[in-house]
């Protein structure tokens, strides 16, 4: 990881994204065919056959857990300066983190898939206010511009009108309120994180651990309450195939998160989140291209606004308005300066 950090900025930005896009890929590959597949052979009441994966937490928990222990055994190896990080930044950010996704999961139960791809395609947008309200940070009109340009692409460019849907009228406003408060947990993780990288600049490795460390004890005692460990061992015990599965997701999904915190601690929340947002977006470009699918002119056209938005911000964008500094800081200086005077 030394040797990467000597390598120029803008190339391990490239680096660190193409980690992302990569191993997410791979990622969401194992995960659909643990979700949608079927394991066994006895047929069930409806008469299928095989049973079907069921046990969400208990899948998240095991990624949170391979994430630390992968996490751990990088600083075991090359260990790093002494994390300094207050805990109740890493606790408080890893709840933010499960709520967020926990809301978006269950809002499936309400929402058409579409309008949940959409909805958490707006996710930059409360990154980006959150951080400057709560995690002091300031950014230049070209980097809004940018920004709300990529949503925009990216919602023109997954949206498909849903002419039928069989969901009642009277519970997708549950949905949509699920999906407000994944995107407003969103942004509070990210000003958490932004906090947390004012006050001791974590690196990625040590956000990794701690992150993963408190997500797994609250995934632990969440499913304890809900009996859903229990259950999830007696399904992996009845199939032991699942184990495969489950390991070359903990794979993907731990390489992908430490990409993930290394463009976090690197770069900042909102240049991870524009990243993770644009994945599905060229996730789905590259299928279009490889299947020759065809796409209608709204299609095209965000996808013109996506890579022109990305270009202009890579070019333009990362240039940040210094943040006002509050009377305090102001007298606080001047302290400093006539004490260095008296020294002098």
């Amino acid at each position: 990881m030394r040797h990467i950090m000597n390598i120029p900025e803008n190339s391990r930005f490239v680096i660190y994204a193409a980690g992302i896009f990569f191993c997410y890929f791979l990622y969401g590959i194992v995960q659909e065919n643990i979700t949608r597949g079927r394991y066994g052979d006895q047929v069930q009441p409806d008469g299928s056959i095989g049973e079907r994966y069921t046990y969400a937490l208990a899948l998240v928990w095991v990624q949170c857990f391979c994430n630390f222990v992968f996490a751990k055994g990088m600083l075991v190896v090359k260990p790093q300066k002494e994390d300094t990080t207050h805990t109740g930044y890493y606790a408080a950010s890893a709840l933010t983190y499960l709520l967020a996704m926990v809301s978006s999961n269950m809002a499936l139960r309400w929402v058409p898939y579409p309008t949940q791809v959409v909805g958490k395609s707006a996710k930059p947008i409360p990154v980006m206010i959150l951080g400057v309200l709560i995690g002091r940070k300031s950014y230049s009109w070209t980097r809004y511009a940018c920004v709300l340009t990529i949503v925009v692409g990216v919602i023109l460019f997954m949206y498909k009108e849903s002419k039928v849907s069989n969901l009642p009228a009277e519970t997708t406003g549950l949905g949509e309120l699920l999906l407000f408060l994944s995107l407003s947990m969103d942004g509070l993780c990210a000003a958490i994180q932004e906090r947390m990288r004012a006050a001791s600049a974590p690196s990625g490795q040590q956000m990794m651990l701690a992150m993963n460390f408190w997500s797994t004890l609250m995934l632990g005692g969440a499913m304890i309450l809900t009996g859903e460990g229990k259950d999830f061992i007696y399904f992996a015990t009845r199939h032991p195939e699942l184990w495969t599965h489950i390991a070359l997701i903990a794979l993907c999904g731990a390489m992908g998160q430490l990409f993930i915190f290394l463009m976090v601690a690197s770069f900042g929340p909102l240049a991870c989140s524009v990243v993770t947002t644009t994945r599905k977006f060229f996730t789905v470009l590259c299928s279009v291209l490889m299947f020759g699918n065809r796409l209608i002119a709204r299609q095209w056209f965000g996808a013109v606004l996506v890579f022109a938005a990305l270009f202009a911000d890579m070019l333009y964008g990362k240039k940040q308005v210094p943040a006002k500094k509050s009377p305090s800081d102001v007298k606080l200086k001047g302290n400093n300066e006539e004490q260095k005077k008296l020294i002098s």
